[in-house]
């Protein structure tokens, strides 16, 4: 496999750290897969997608500013600053952004969950949610902020979850197809969260991501946002007849 570094064409960092006197075999594949989804010819219907990203998150952030208002407002009101969550994720090509939340956690959360992922983390995050945290989750109006990542570059609307750099090693190391998530960029909302949920195994998870980078279709786009969108709907009235559930 070819393992030269990154191309110039990713911006920011990269998720690869490679030692001053050796390089670590996982530096080595982990630099050559961010390479290979770089090298991996984009689509003529990738322009349609970005387009799309564009204007609708335009929209939304326009409608949603009054709403994102009164949430950091809430938010500094019951647990104080900071209003937003700031953490670092893999995005296309292995570029590593910072992603933007509104916050839901106590202060410092990540440094006690960082090390978990999947149930575990999902278990352990009951105990670090503020005031407000929880109901913010459930609605995933918590995500709001990221439409600037979106409006930015760093993500789509629609594609596999971000996940952090260190899970991205381990699970390019325990799932081989897994670098192939690096071909598209990371999404707010992803084909295998409307199908399964965020509960579901990451090689369950993996199988879905997949199948939306080998289609990713304007159709199965915007059903995949028609989709989201009525679950969010759907979340935020069931959250406001039952703020604690």
């Amino acid at each position: 496999m070819h393992t030269a570094a990154p191309s110039r064409a990713a911006r920011g960092t990269t998720i690869i750290r490679v030692a001053d006197s050796t390089t670590r075999i996982e530096d080595t594949l982990v630099r050559g897969y961010a390479q290979l989804a770089l090298e991996t010819p984009a689509r003529p219907r990738d322009a349609i997608l970005r387009l799309l990203d564009i204007v609708l998150s335009s929209i939304f952030l326009v409608v949603a500013l009054p709403l994102g208002l009164i949430i950091a407002i809430s938010i500094v009101a019951s647990s104080g600053r900071p209003v937003f969550y700031r953490g670092e994720r893999v995005g296309r090509g292995g570029h590593v952004f910072t992603m933007l939340k509104f916050r839901t956690l106590n202060a410092d959360a990540e440094s006690r969950l960082g090390p978990y992922l999947g149930e575990e983390l999902v278990r352990r995050t009951e105990g670090e949610f503020t005031p407000i945290g929880r109901w913010l989750k459930a609605t995933q109006l918590d995500e709001i902020p990221q439409f600037l990542n979106v409006l930015r570059g760093d993500m789509s609307l629609v594609g596999p979850r971000p996940i952090r750099p260190r899970f991205f090693e381990v699970l390019a190391h325990e799932l081989p197809a897994y670098w192939q998530r690096l071909v598209v960029r990371p999404g707010l909302t992803g084909f295998a969260q409307v199908r399964r949920g965020y509960e579901t195994s990451m090689a369950e998870k993996l199988a879905h991501d997949l199948e939306w980078i080998a289609d990713r279709s304007v159709g199965l786009y915007l059903r995949t946002v028609a989709a989201t969108g009525w679950r969010v709907i759907k979340q935020s009235v069931r959250g406001l007849q039952r703020p604690d559930g």
